[in-house]
């Protein structure tokens, strides 16, 4: 028998006394997606709540629209487009307390917003103005991720280090479904389970990792049943549904703050525009597929919810609108000057500490503007 064979063989046999650590029954993801809008749960959501979430999403869709006007008018390198995903983009940020911490993808330009950040210093990473355009201690949002799931170690990290030090804190860390497919995503939830640390990853599952669909990257029944192999609930959320959204990250969130450790939340969603304003999205994708989402629009589920609770009448949604619009006009004013940029700012915020080459650096380059600027002055 060869080597290999004599390892096929080897089937070891656990002792009698060997039980799973844990019963993976309450960790596994309902069969279908969690719902709010048209079921009787419906009743019992807080309409100030609804009237929020409406607010913010009518406000979204008309940032995405800007924002993607602004990529055409050269005011934006990129932007890639969260229209659709407005509603897992604003729970995201509704659900957290002041004290906790957003990490977001490059995607989740919305979710900064709707968290409180300058929407012009939301897009100045896009423009490639500066290095991340806010300051994330300010509104506790870290910068927004262009790495793919790079940012869920970190949101791990600032989570167990907050339960160290008995910080009531927990980090809400976002990411696409093609971040899945990372290492980091593993490591992250690995060490999330294995610390318990207070922290809620939500899956934005909208179909696409750019041109490729989630059947060529998992074969998984979902990617919420992923949690059951690190050891931590899994939850399945229609991720158009904003109330439903809020609902299930509210409970992960509880759940993190309460010691419970934590939650993966995959929201089914869809990514209506292409992946960036470079995309050309009808290469691997049909009209067809595009439309039937278009009917299972985030915001026209919610706007029917309240119309037809008597929550929201004509007037109201056209406040909502004006609101968007005057948004948007003050975005577009903003970003339509042009920026004051410091060449010397390459140096700032790189190292807490300068090194000597950082200033060694520096010091070569502001010599070398003030001979241009020497040279300049002597020009006839």
């Amino acid at each position: 028998m060869t080597v290999m064979e004599q390892r096929g063989a080897y089937r070891p046999t656990p002792p009698p006394a060997w039980q799973p650590r844990t019963d993976p029954a309450p960790l596994l993801p309902d069969a279908e997606p969690y719902r709010v809008l048209g079921t009787e749960a419906a009743a019992k959501a807080d309409p100030e709540l609804l009237r929020r979430l409406y607010a913010e999403l009518v406000k979204g869709r008309r940032y995405n629209a800007q924002a993607t006007a602004l990529t055409k008018q050269g005011r934006l390198a990129v932007y890639p487009s969260s229209t659709g995903q407005e509603a897992c983009e604003v729970a995201a940020a509704l659900v957290l307390e002041e004290r906790d911490w957003l990490f977001p993808s490059y995607r989740d330009t919305l979710a900064v917003v709707a968290r409180g950040v300058d929407p012009v210093e939301a897009l100045t990473l896009l423009r490639g103005d500066w290095h991340t355009g806010y300051d994330p201690y300010e509104h506790r949002v870290a910068p927004l991720s262009t790495p793919l799931a790079t940012q869920l170690p970190h949101a791990v990290g600032l989570a167990h280090a907050a339960r160290l030090k008995g910080d009531d804190v927990v980090a809400l860390a976002m990411v696409g479904d093609g971040g899945t497919s990372e290492g980091d995503f593993h490591e992250a939830l690995n060490f999330a389970a294995v610390w318990q640390a207070p922290v809620v990853f939500l899956v934005q599952n909208n179909g696409f990792a750019i041109s490729v669909p989630l059947a060529k990257q998992t074969v998984a029944p979902s990617l919420a049943h992923k949690a059951v192999g690190y050891g931590m609930p899994g939850r399945l959320v229609d991720g158009n549904d904003a109330a439903a959204v809020h609902d299930v990250l509210a409970d992960a969130v509880r759940r993190a703050r309460a010691g419970g450790g934590p939650t993966l939340v995959e929201a089914i969603t869809y990514r209506v525009d292409a992946h960036t304003n470079a995309d050309d999205a009808t290469r691997y994708r049909g009209d067809a597929e595009v439309e039937a989402w278009r009917e299972h629009d985030p915001i026209a589920l919610l706007e029917r919810e309240l119309t037809g609770r008597g929550l929201l009448d004509e007037a109201g949604a056209e406040t909502a609108r004006q609101d968007a619009e005057t948004m948007a006009a003050d975005l577009r004013a903003r970003m339509n000057q042009d920026a004051e940029l410091d060449p010397m700012d390459l140096f700032t915020h790189v190292y807490a500490e300068p090194t000597p080459q950082l200033l060694e650096q520096r010091e070569q380059l502001r010599a070398e503007l003030a001979a241009e600027a020497e040279s300049e002055g002597a020009r006839p």
